[in-house]
Parts: C-alpha cells; sequence; structure tokens
C-alpha cells in the first residue's frame, strides 16, 4: 500500500483500529510523569531564586506517534496542609508543548487541579513527537507564603499514528 498525503493521486493508510466505544487507539500506552522541588534547603537558603524556573515533570513523545494530555496536578506544601491555601502568587505554573506556552496554562498564580484529590480532566492533542513540560517558575520572593515544597504532575495517553509510516 502506498501512503501518501491528502490531495495526491495516492491511496491513504488504513486508520489505526479504535475502541468503539471511546474512541482510543487500541495500541494506546500511558504516560504519568511527576516530580517534586524544594525551594529553599533546611538551613532557608533560597533554592529557587525570583527569575528562575524548574521543569517539574516533562514526556516526549516518540517519533511516529501522537497522544493526548489528559489529566495535570499540582501540589505545594502549604496547600497540603491547609486545603484553603490555593494561591501561589509567589510561584507561576505553566504548562508547554514544545516549548510554547499552552493555553490557558500560561501563568497560573494558584492551584486549579491539587495533588492527590482527583483532578479534573483535560483533553489537549500532542502532535506527533511533541515535548510536553509542567513548568514551575518563582517569581518573587514573598512574605506571606512559604512555600518549600512544590511538585507537578502529568497524565495522558500516546499511540502510533499511522499517518507517519507503513502499517502492516
Amino acid at each position: 500500500m502506498i501512503h501518501a498525503h491528502p490531495g495526491k493521486n495516492h491511496q491513504v493508510s488504513p486508520p489505526t483500529r479504535a475502541c468503539p466505544t471511546c474512541s482510543i487507539p487500541l495500541d494506546s500506552e500511558y504516560f504519568d510523569e511527576s516530580g517534586v522541588t524544594e525551594t529553599e534547603k533546611a538551613d532557608q537558603e533560597e533554592v529557587l531564586t525570583p527569575g528562575q524556573e524548574v521543569v517539574l515533570a516533562s514526556f516526549e513523545l516518540p517519533p511516529q506517534y501522537c497522544g493526548v494530555l489528559e489529566y495535570f496536578s499540582q501540589f505545594t506544601d502549604v496547600h497540603a496542609e491547609e486545603p484553603a491555601q490555593i494561591r501561589t502568587p509567589d510561584i507561576q505554573w505553566r504548562i508547554s508543548i514544545n516549548r510554547r506556552p499552552l493555553y490557558p496554562y500560561l501563568a497560573l498564580d494558584r492551584i486549579v487541579n491539587p495533588w492527590g484529590y482527583g483532578s479534573f480532566p483535560v483533553s489537549i492533542r500532542l502532535d506527533e513527537n511533541a515535548r510536553l513540560e509542567f513548568i514551575v517558575r518563582r517569581v518573587s520572593k514573598g512574605k506571606s507564603h512559604h512555600i518549600k515544597r512544590i511538585g507537578g504532575r502529568i497524565m495522558g495517553r500516546y499511540w502510533y499514528n499511522a499517518a507517519y509510516g507503513d502499517v502492516v
């Protein structure tokens, strides 16, 4: 079978077999990446200084694979102790795909999907070979919040995309 781009005079590869209920390809795999970092050492020396950013979690789809981001979650030690403490005015959270910020997760200043509470699902398409990153950035050294530990988690699925190669 010849594989081609749409609009050309060639046969197109058959669609990937998908679940009849959810339409997710049968060969899909999960990814679940997370990371935790300290903002200060035990002696209160800053580790994450204003202007500095850290990639908490990342995942790169293999070549010829596409996927979907299904969940992300956030953690701070302050929120873990007191769930009402959702604001993070000194810390911004961002999700990016191939180094481009992903709207609407450009510069969150609060916890919108707390880690451990069953975050709200999202369904964001990831193109072939995409690199997904969950980044945190320290914007200032605030006196009202004493966040010492932050974490992020990204979860989703990925599968082989027959449009990028031969299917036997």
